[in-house]
């Protein structure tokens, strides 16, 4: 297998077993979003807490130029480590959240 499916049956993966997780209150999910065309990954907090209306971004992930940029990361378990945990090198993941200037000073790729 290519390594560009190799990361995106990663990802898939990865995300996948949030959608798993409970949540503790609240009338909440986790959906996936998988666009293996355009090569981006999401998964979206939905439902309702007492009376308000949750959706939320939980995490955003690109493949861009066969590199795996972490948009997004609202989690308490760091989704950059799970993903080298299951097999992609630190060296093709960004962490597109942190500036460029901070990236440097980083385990992971700057871009």
């Amino acid at each position: 297998m290519d390594t560009l499916n190799a990361y995106r049956d990663i990802i898939e993966r990865v995300l996948e077993n949030y959608t798993k997780l409970p949540y503790a209150q609240g009338d909440l999910q986790c959906e996936a979003i998988f666009d293996r065309q355009r090569d981006r990954y999401a998964l979206m907090t939905v439902g309702w807490d007492k009376h308000k209306r949750v959706h939320h971004p939980l995490i955003h992930i690109d493949i861009v130029s066969g590199k795996v940029w972490i948009q997004a990361d609202n989690t308490d378990r760091a989704v950059a480590t799970e993903l080298v945990e299951a097999g992609i090198p630190k060296s093709d993941i960004v962490l597109a959240f942190r500036s460029p200037a901070v990236r440097k000073y980083t385990e992971y790729a700057v871009a």
